[in-house]
């Protein structure tokens, strides 16, 4: 039959009480080698008092190192949780001499006091004890906490953001698709030559599935592949002006431009009266600018969820503390994404 866990808990509880009064008691003889001189009630009496103060204090200290450790984290208050493990320490340690002292001086014959050797001997050596217990629950909890927080970030992180970089592929497969589909229908030698880029262009996406960043000159060409297809469809009713010069080897997430692109074709009009007009430049040496001039077109509430938005701001979140920013005029919708460099 196997004994239930706190039963064991307290056996080990009692085990190590009884070590530590024993403990105690040899101190007690080793600091007063003279106590043998001493009759036999008080040699009892005195080393039961060390005994017992020893087992207050340091187990005492204990329970009370573990209370506050339950009630506040040192890892998130550090400073607070020492600070009352002190004060607690020092208010409880008088204490139990108090009680002790009153306790052995009920005894007829027997007088203790707060200047007797038992008790500074066992002071000094189980606050050193406490202390070092104390010291040593602070290490451990601190190394355990610093390690599971870091852990849990980093696993929470690297799935969120491999989630993230998974949206990608369908999302712009599913869009390309559709074009493809209505091209089929107006120009099946130009579908071909459609299809022949689209294999280009995801190959792209393939090969920096697994890269957080790509230079702004990897993505940029990426991005110009992307526009012949759009233009295959679109003609002069899309125009985009880029100017990047002396920007290519800053850094951009994966497809993030492509994504920007995508989204001001999806949700604007595009005709002859109406062309669409992109805009791509860097700002303060530090920003890229991707700027459409905004002539919205109904679309089902269901597709206009701004997952392409969505993903690029909650990838920057895990590449730089700089956010993406996205500004809305009666005229113009721009999006402003941080240029990313290896220290940042």
């Amino acid at each position: 039959m196997r004994i239930p866990q706190f039963k064991k808990r307290w056996q080990n509880e009692i085990f190590q009480g009884f070590l530590i009064f024993m403990l105690g008691c040899a101190m007690s003889f080793a600091f007063n080698p003279d106590m043998v001189e001493q009759s036999w009630k008080l040699i009892k009496y005195s080393v039961s008092y060390s005994g017992f103060m020893w087992l207050f204090f340091w187990k005492g200290n204990q329970y009370l190192v573990d209370f506050w450790n339950n009630k506040i984290s040192w890892l998130e208050n550090p400073g607070k949780r020492f600070i009352l493990g002190v004060i607690t320490v020092f208010i409880y340690t008088p204490l139990v001499i108090v009680f002790l002292n009153w306790s052995y001086n009920l005894i007829p014959g027997i007088s203790t006091s707060w200047g007797s050797r038992d008790v500074w001997i066992s002071i000094g050596i189980t606050f050193f004890i406490s202390f070092f217990l104390f010291a040593k629950t602070f290490l451990d909890n601190w190394r355990k906490a610093s390690i599971d927080t870091e852990r849990i970030k980093r696993e929470q992180m690297s799935t969120k953001y491999e989630s993230l970089k998974n949206q990608v592929n369908p999302h712009f497969l599913f869009n390309s698709l559709n074009a493809l589909t209505n091209l089929v229908y107006e120009n099946q030698d130009m579908a071909a030559d459609f299809i022949r880029k689209l294999s280009k262009v995801y190959r792209y996406v393939l090969d920096t599935q697994s890269q957080e960043v790509v230079s702004l000159e990897k993505e940029m060409a990426f991005v110009k592949s992307y526009l012949f297809l759009q233009k295959i469809r679109f003609d002069d009713k899309l125009k985009v002006n880029i100017e990047i010069s002396g920007y290519e080897q800053r850094l951009v997430p994966p497809i993030a431009l492509q994504m920007l692109l995508e989204n001001a074709i999806k949700h604007n009009t595009i005709a002859e009266e109406e062309p669409l007009t992109i805009d791509i430049y860097v700002e303060n040496n530090e920003t890229l600018i991707v700027k459409n001039n905004l002539q919205k077109k109904n679309i089902p509430i269901e597709e206009s969820a701004g997952v392409g938005l969505k993903n690029i701001a909650a990838r920057y979140e895990f590449l730089s503390e700089n956010k993406v920013e996205i500004q809305e005029t009666d005229t113009e919708f721009i999006v402003k994404l941080p240029l990313l460099s290896f220290s940042s």
